[in-house]
């Protein structure tokens, strides 16, 4: 079986962090915090750091391909693991239709339209990745990989050539809405750094993971930094206060240089990046959801198999689609219920990992993603939720199966009885 090298590893890191989001993301931080959203894209680069060593420790020292998942059950036992389970399922189908809406953005950018333009490209979007995992037709892993290189050098080319009409004066003035506001906005960033936590489960893929899986994930962490800061430094120095009110701010850049024509093949780009990222995503959360009813941690009535699992996914993020909430409360509950399984994940940390070195750096990742689903606010009580639901299912489960014991018994002994 081939093994993972440090450049292969490094690059399958990264592209489970990167994603479809930094299209359309440096302008919704804009719109939240000005200019001043840089300071929340370093600040989640630092976090990050940590965040990913603390991950890779514990798939360096505990390999095993369910990653956090499997961490928090070994700290914490079952009931934790069924809410980090939960709280990965449902993150999808509120997840969809925000990432469909960056493809949106862009095409009703480019053709007109607005909102039902957007909606029109979830349709087709949603509809597409329902036929291909319904058939089974699942994208291939070296389509992904195209994909994500389409994706690194769009941001690459967008930077250099939109960098020479950079202008000092579009970081003035800097805090427009208050430095609290930053605080706003790196909650909502949590969206383009999640993924940190898949890193682990790529542990037992490595020849040696105590030693190359730090190695991996720190260059990992250098690459998605560099790129991220790059990206939405260029769109605050060259686009200003435009920035905020843009719909498609890699088009706006391009459109610079190249005229309006690159619009349109931006749109292009964007709409099969999103296709690509919410097909994994939705692929990913259909087989979560047949393991988790195996395990009992969800009904099988409702996700028992594959294609019922599918249909539950699809389904809901459809009934997301429609409801009148803003595109940023959306974002800040997913971000809220990948902020949660970071903070489970890093306390199991703090518990599992050995030595003091570990146990701080464990620790320090723990206060900082506490202090982000803090700062997520309101739409945070839906991670919260969701994994209290998971709870009391596995209590109702449990009351139910012990109260079904002394009918088993009896039935069991009458025969005996009548001997």
């Amino acid at each position: 079986m081939h093994k993972l090298t440090v450049a292969q590893g490094t690059a399958m890191s990264v592209g489970a962090v990167l994603g479809a989001g930094i299209i359309s993301l440096p302008a919704m931080a804009a719109a939240v915090a000005g200019p001043a959203s840089i300071v929340a894209w370093l600040a989640l680069v630092l976090v990050s750091a940590p965040l990913a060593w603390v991950f890779a420790e514990l798939g360096a020292r505990f390999p095993d391909a369910g990653g956090v998942s499997s961490y928090v059950r070994q700290a914490f036992g079952d009931t934790a693991a069924d809410a980090v389970g939960w709280v990965f399922y449902l993150a999808v189908p509120v997840g969809a239709p925000v990432a469909s809406s960056f493809a949106g953005g862009y095409i009703a950018d480019a053709l007109g339209g607005g909102r039902a333009t957007s909606l029109a490209t979830f349709a087709v979007i949603i509809t597409v990745v329902f036929i291909l995992n319904w058939l089974g037709l699942h994208v291939s892993g070296r389509v992904q990989v195209v994909l994500l290189s389409i994706l690194v050098s769009l941001m690459m080319i967008t930077v250099l050539v939109a960098l020479p009409h950079a202008q000092a004066a579009n970081f003035v003035p800097f805090t427009p809405h208050g430095w609290g506001a930053v605080g706003l906005a790196a909650a909502m960033l949590v969206w383009a750094f999640a993924g940190w936590e898949a890193v682990s489960s790529l542990s037992p893929d490595y020849a040696n993971p105590r030693r190359d899986v730090p190695r991996a994930t720190m260059l990992a962490v250098v690459v998605v930094g560099v790129l991220y800061l790059a990206v939405a430094g260029t769109n605050i120095a060259v686009l200003g206060p435009g920035l905020a009110q843009s719909q498609a701010p890699l088009a706006d850049l391009l459109a610079v240089v190249f005229g309006e024509p690159a619009r349109l093949i931006t749109a292009a780009v964007a709409l099969l990046l999103t296709l690509g990222t919410v097909n994994a995503y939705v692929a990913g959360a259909a087989r979560l959801g047949t393991a988790l009813a195996a395990e009992g941690a969800l009904p099988a009535w409702l996700t028992g198999t594959d294609h019922r699992s599918l249909t539950f996914v699809v389904g809901s993020a459809i009934v997301v689609a429609v409801l009148p909430l803003e595109q940023h409360t959306f974002m800040l509950m997913v971000s809220g219920g990948i902020t949660l399984v970071y903070v489970l994940g890093t306390a199991a940390a703090v518990k599992l990992l050995p030595g003091a070195l570990a146990k701080t750096v464990a620790g320090f990742a723990l206060v900082s993603v506490c202090a982000l689903l803090w700062l997520t606010g309101v739409p945070a009580l839906l991670g919260l939720a969701v994994a209290a639901a998971a709870v009391g299912y596995r209590f109702w489960r449990m009351r139910r199966s012990t109260a079904a014991q002394p009918e088993d018994a009896v039935s069991v002994e009458d025969p005996g009885s009548s001997l």
